[in-house]
């Protein structure tokens, strides 16, 4: 990998402003389509040459190979000798897909149907609770089996017919008690999604919604499913097998919500909606797959994050989609990139040359110009900027709101691009009759430094089909950018020690265990804790 050429260019880069004069056409040579999608990174730094420097990096870092192999059910997964096949989750065709010489469609097929006959059942009221027509259901999981189900649910807000959907995920008891809070036990159903039926926070949630159902229902079991490879544990729970829904260990977590773990979205809309869902994701999966990489959506959209992060030293990316029923989509592509490429080590166990992935976060539009577009515009370092918009709501009776929507979402991208230089905001300031030290004190504040990297991403309305792409786009976004890197995106060993350190001191908060081991601050934090 060049990285050394990649930093020379980045710091030589040309202003957007220079870029967008010595090329009329700059939009539409910097910008790409697949379907009614559209994707501009023409407000980036990159120039034809840049892009061209990219490409050649993702191709020498064998991406063509890495991305057969993934799609292949080859174990890419080599920390933990795994395939990575999410994608099998989604694959509507009739290929089959080998891991071991066995093919693994029969076997996701048939989970499916198994999915869609028991969400159907419980949407029609075929399957009931103690009190009746299930009402709602309460999944309880954490990490990848409650953020991406959380976020969808939202997201397709309007295509909710089935009984309301709540969430649980965090061991504090104020999460699980707060959702259960004037819900009916005999008409609750509860998802417990974790795949060994061990994780902690999961089961203490578990157990404590079956206490709290177990006061008004006698078989709580019937009114229980575990999305679990772990059996014997479930059935230990009380749950019955038919209500019992496994993957395997070659669907990561935080990639998971294409099978089982998409069990309350099935619910919540359906599941000829949730393969519409699935539809949108394996489109986006062909596309991937088969598009030049000068026209790949996810080959281009890693580009520009390596462009701006490994390149140009950009620390941090912010998700902005100007949609409010993606409230919780920049804190799922925190999870997807910050777990997948938070590494420090490549594939063979060197240290990296360069830096590792980029923080990300972010809020929907328009409420985060109103809190951090401050920073953004304004502040000392450079946020590049992912800009999101539908174009048409699903309130067509509200659509002057959606033309605002639309037009903060466009001003804002031209507002960091193009800036307002001291002159202007000097003549600005002088029209309300400022003059001398003063009209050039106030004029200072109201400088923009502008050429500030974004991009946008446009589609027609956030529908199942949409939503599965754009998940879909990040998700190989990730790929591409492990790829460059040389990790392995799909392992998260930096989860572990937090976990083996929280498991040792349980018994030392309970007084059951000495701290004499433990550091002075932690010994004095435990002393105030326990006074």
């Amino acid at each position: 990998m060049n990285w050394t050429d990649l930093k020379t260019r980045a710091d030589a880069r040309q202003t957007l402003a220079s870029l967008f004069a010595q090329n009329p056409n700059r939009a539409e040579e910097f910008s790409a389509r697949h379907g009614d999608m559209l994707f501009d990174y023409s407000k980036t730094h990159i120039g034809e040459d840049d892009r061209a420097l990219l490409i050649q990096m993702a191709s020498d870092a064998g991406l063509e190979d890495r991305r057969a192999a993934m799609f292949g059910g080859q174990k890419i997964n080599e920390t933990e000798d795994r395939a990575v096949l999410h994608t099998a989750l989604r694959n509507l065709s009739d290929d089959a897909i080998l891991v071991d010489g066995k093919d693994v469609m029969p076997s996701v097929r048939d989970t499916r149907d198994r999915m869609a006959a028991f969400s159907e059942a419980v949407r029609t009221g075929a399957l009931q609770g103690q009190g009746g027509a299930i009402t709602d259901v309460v999944n309880i999981g954490i990490g990848g089996s409650d953020l991406g189900p959380a976020m969808a649910v939202l997201a397709l807000a309007p295509y909710h017919d089935g009984p309301r959907v709540h969430f649980v995920s965090n061991v504090d008891g104020a999460d699980v008690a707060d959702t259960l809070r004037g819900l009916d036990p005999a008409t609750t159903l509860v998802i417990v999604a974790s795949k060994t039926f061990t994780t902690i926070e999961t089961m203490t949630n578990a157990r404590t919604a079956q206490a709290w159902m177990a006061k008004d229902v006698k078989d709580t079991g019937a009114q229980f499913a575990a999305l679990s490879t772990a059996e014997e544990k479930t059935a230990e729970f009380g749950i019955p097998s038919a209500h019992v829904f496994g993957f395997e260990d070659w669907v990561g977590g935080r990639y998971s919500l294409w099978g089982p773990i998409g069990l309350s979205l099935m619910i919540a809309i359906g599941a000829d909606d949730f393969t519409d869902f699935l539809r949108g994701a394996y489109d986006m999966d062909c596309h991937f797959r088969d598009a030049p990489l000068a026209d790949n959506l996810p080959v281009l959209l890693a580009l520009v994050g390596v462009w701006n992060n490994q390149g140009c030293g950009h620390a941090t990316r912010a998700v902005l989609p100007y949609d409010q029923r993606l409230t919780r989509l920049p804190a799922y592509f925190q999870q997807l990139e910050m777990e997948s490429n938070g590494k420090s080590v490549a594939m063979d166990g060197t240290s990296l040359e360069v830096n590792s992935g980029p923080v990300v976060w972010g809020e929907p539009g328009t409420n985060g110009q109103h809190a951090f577009y401050q920073l953004i515009h304004q502040g000392t370092r450079v946020i590049p900027c992912e800009f999101m918009v539908a174009r048409a709501g699903h309130e067509a009776d509200l659509g002057h709101q959606h033309e605002l929507l639309v037009a903060n979402c466009l001003a804002q991208s031209e507002a960091l691009m193009v800036g307002r230089s001291l002159k202007e905001a000097t003549d600005i300031m002088a029209q309300r009759g400022l003059s001398g030290d003063e009209l050039d004190r106030q004029a200072r504040h109201r400088v923009f430094p502008g050429d500030r990297p974004s991009t946008t991403l446009v589609y027609p309305k956030l529908t199942p089909f949409v939503l599965g792409q754009i998940i879909a786009l990040y998700e190989h976004r990730v790929f591409v950018e492990g790829v460059m890197l040389g990790i392995n995106s799909y392992d998260q060993w930096g989860v572990e020690l937090g976990k083996e350190l929280a498991n040792a001191l349980t018994p030392v908060l309970r007084g059951e265990a000495s701290d004499a081991e433990k550091d002075s601050s932690t010994r004095l934090l435990l002393d105030y804790l326990r006074s």
